[in-house]
């Protein structure tokens, strides 16, 4: 949700009068976010550094996070795809080589 109070929207011309006081708003924590307004629609969404930092480093987590859930399913599938079809002498051969010659 961009807006849950009506203080956190701002036109964009009210952005370019105030941008100071919005900004000290904003660093001395009695503003948490504005959602900026033009044409009545949402264009932009400005938040203090420390949130922004903070949602970066929680969305790469969440990627590592899938990332490695996927690695994990991939491999569980390669080894009991592995197992249910046991490979033949001629195949075991191919993939791993002939050592007696």
């Amino acid at each position: 949700m961009l807006l849950e109070r009506a203080d956190q929207a701002i036109s964009s011309t009210e952005l370019q009068k105030n941008a100071r006081l919005l900004l000290d708003r904003m660093a001395d924590g009695s503003q948490d976010r504005y959602v900026v307004m033009r044409d009545n629609r949402p264009t932009a969404v400005m938040l203090p550094t420390a949130v922004y930092e903070s949602l970066m480093t929680e969305l790469e987590d969440l990627r590592i996070e899938a990332a490695a859930r996927n690695r994990l399913s991939l491999s569980k599938q390669t080894q009991s795809s592995q197992r249910s079809q046991p490979l033949s002498h001629a195949d075991m051969l191919a993939r791993f080589g002939d050592n007696d010659s």
